[in-house]
């Protein structure tokens, strides 16, 4: 690869349309990127040849239905060069127009930074959120699985794609990527194909720097996938010989490793660190043009043979949707019951029946919220049969196997995945699961001290709305023995501080419940179920308010004996039964207060105002009693009963009775509220 473009005419399997559209890619790249005035222009300009050989030649895609359900998926991972996935949405004609790239990261942009998708601002044909290095590789795999679980469950009339994704060094060199990776050779998933932008750079330099010595071929067959080489990201005929190649290999995830130059034509900052994340400037960006033998004046030119190049592929996808559609119309005369359930699981939403089937669990003797937490999923498994997750390892402990069902594996696409000891890339894939479409509700599981390994994935599930359950075990200190590295006590603060994540943390069986249902039928965004290892008393019912209570993230669980409450205790999860002992042990000294269960702060503060003041009545002295840190409950208490420290190896009972978790705490906490209000 030479500094001239210009000087070498037309390549082998390039026609002068081809290059055209390529160099707009390019232009369009190093003008938004100068508007900006920051970016990362140096991958889009080297990279352009295989975004265009993807979206013009291969990628079975429709523009004008970016949601066609059995389209191929395109991940950027390596986020950082979005205006390349930018450019190549234009001109293949997706509804976000040179104004938007104009805009490139701007305010309200379609065109931001890192490519984003939720659904404030849908940039259209962006299928997940990337930049965190990494994290757009592992979604792959989720979609992957989601993709070969509904193509045998409804055969390949209706599914039938694949996942094609562009990644860098960093993807490759971040654990979770190697977690994904390793993953996805041991499932065979074979719809996967990664092209691996290897241009020897990283941002603080060559890549000799911490990575020169690793064989990324022999690592990746070392997972289990097949590995190609295109040794000049500009020979469109060695990317269609490859991709084609990938494409037809069934069994194993396919990786391309295609050598780049970063900022390749610019004639100063190609193959530099500097082109990676910085505005080459005015005159670098005119000397880029004029070595591809463009007018350097120009800015946002988009010549019509641009357009032109990816207008046939754009018109083969749109013939792709319309013979799937036909097909879909066919097999609606042919299996409705199939199909109304294809439909639902598009829909995101359960079939009818979920909430009697899920009000139907009882138990009659002291159950840990994970015990019952598994027995719930037996309940509703038949009312969300496209649900499909797994633990990290730790199946038997968060009791989150649907029985009866199928594993996740090589051969057959069960609900059941396996996966494996492996939490960064678990997140990361559930999060791929929801993104694909089809699948209800998704889920990962694993204990709550390891969600600091899925934080990053938990993150971007809240950012992009995703439709997933995270179901963490072991909640608090009362585990017990195996010690403070297990025991939990930061955590639920640090998942509270999360926008748009709803944390539930259920008290006995009953409201464990209605936290399945809850999260199934009203949720739209990701949910946390935290949940207990040690069995917990189950609550009178009769004598106390219904668990439906637990919808609206705060309800009084238990009014005084008799008299007016004086002061409100608040709990979650384990410690309720506790508050229920320290209201008893009140009123034997004739100071009335009310219980409130608070199992969600995100339920509770969605409500409307009268309702949280009857709950919490803003005249009333209010403790809480929780067994880990006590930051944020003072938007909710005027003091806390908490635990500011770590754990320790001891059985459980006794480490809650040592860090101050008991009734008599509680009570004394209330004694103390009401003496300081009076």
């Amino acid at each position: 690869m030479s500094t001239s473009a210009a000087e070498q005419g037309v390549r082998a399997g390039e026609t002068q349309l081809d290059r055209r559209a390529i160099d707009t890619i390019r232009t369009l790249a190093l003008d938004a990127v100068e508007a900006a005035g920051c970016g990362h222009p140096g991958m889009p300009l080297a990279m352009a040849p295989v975004a265009y050989t993807l979206y013009a030649r291969h990628m079975r895609h429709n523009p004008s239905d970016p949601d066609w359900p059995d389209r191929d998926r395109f991940i950027l991972s390596a986020g950082h060069g979005s205006m390349l996935l930018y450019g190549a949405l234009h001109l293949s004609g997706y509804d976000l127009p040179l104004s938007a790239l104009k805009r490139f990261r701007q305010w309200d942009s379609l065109a931001p930074g890192h490519p984003e998708r939720d659904r404030t601002l849908v940039t259209p044909g962006v299928e997940t959120t990337t930049g965190p290095l990494g994290q757009g590789l592992a979604n792959g795999i989720g979609m992957a699985l989601a993709e070969r679980f509904l193509r045998e469950r409804y055969g390949s009339e209706r599914m039938d794609h694949r996942i094609f994704a562009i990644c860098s060094d960093g993807d490759l060199m971040e654990g979770v990527g190697s977690e994904a990776a390793s993953l996805a050779g041991h499932l065979g998933l074979g719809r996967l194909v990664y092209l691996y932008d290897d241009n020897k750079i990283t941002i603080d330099g060559g890549t000799e720097l911490a990575f020169s010595s690793e064989d990324v071929d022999a690592r990746f067959r070392a997972y289990g996938w097949q590995v190609q080489a295109v040794d000049d990201a500009n020979d469109l005929a060695a990317l269609d010989t490859a991709i084609e190649a990938a494409c037809a290999e069934q069994r194993r995830p396919s990786l391309i490793r295609v050598r780049s130059i970063i900022g390749w034509p610019a004639p100063n900052a190609q193959n530099t660190a500097a082109a990676h994340g910085a505005a080459l400037g005015e005159e670098e960006v005119r000397a880029t043009k004029q070595a591809l033998g463009l007018d350097p004046d120009s800015e946002f030119e988009v010549p019509d043979q641009a357009y032109a190049a990816f207008r046939p592929n754009a018109e083969r996808g749109a013939d792709l949707q319309r013979d799937w559609s036909s097909r879909l119309e066919h097999w609606r005369a042919e299996r409705p019951d199939l199909c109304e359930e294809w439909d639902r699981a598009w829909s995101g939403r359960p079939q009818p029946g979920l909430a009697e089937a899920v009000a139907s669990f009882s138990s009659d003797a002291p159950t840990a919220t994970r015990s019952a937490g598994g027995k719930v999923m037996q309940a509703f498994a038949a009312f969300v049969p496209t649900m499909i997750g797994g633990a990290a390892d730790l199946a038997a402990s968060t009791k989150t196997a649907f029985e009866d069902e199928a594993d996740f594996t090589r051969e057959h696409a069960g609900r059941n995945v396996h996966f494996g000891v492996r939490e960064h890339a678990m997140g990361a894939a559930v999060n791929g699961l929801a993104q694909h479409g089809g699948m209800v509700r998704p889920y990962g599981s694993t204990f709550l001290i390891f969600s600091d390994y899925m934080r990053p994935a938990i993150r971007l599930s809240a950012l992009m709305k995703l439709p997933v359950a995270w179901v963490f075990s072991h909640d608090s200190v009362g585990l017990g023995e195996d010690g403070p590295t297990h025991q939990p006590v930061e955590h639920l603060a640090a998942l509270r501080a999360i926008p748009g994540l709803t944390v539930i943390r259920p008290c006995d069986a009953a409201e464990t419940a209605e936290a399945w249902r809850t999260t199934l039928e009203d949720l739209e965004g990701p949910a946390c179920l935290v949940l207990s290892r040690q069995k917990l008393p189950i609550l009178d019912r009769v004598a106390l308010a219904p668990a439906a209570g637990l919808a609206r993230g705060a309800y009084t669980l238990s009014e005084p004996g008799s008299g007016a409450a004086q002061a409100v205790l608040i709990s979650s999860g384990s410690e309720v039964a506790l508050a229920l002992e320290a209201q008893r042990e009140l009123a034997g000294e004739g100071i009335p207060i009310s219980v409130v269960s608070m199992p969600s702060w995100e339920l509770f503060a969605a409500q409307e105002r009268g309702y949280r003041d009857s709950v919490l009545p803003p005249d009333l002295p209010k403790v809480s009693l929780e067994a880990g840190i006590g930051m944020g409950w003072s938007s909710w208490a005027d003091t806390s009963v908490s635990i500011e420290r770590f754990g320790a190896s001891a059985p459980g009972p006794e480490v809650l009775e040592r860090l101050g978790i008991t009734p008599a705490r509680a009570a004394a906490a209330v004694r103390d509220a009401l003496s300081a209000a009076s």
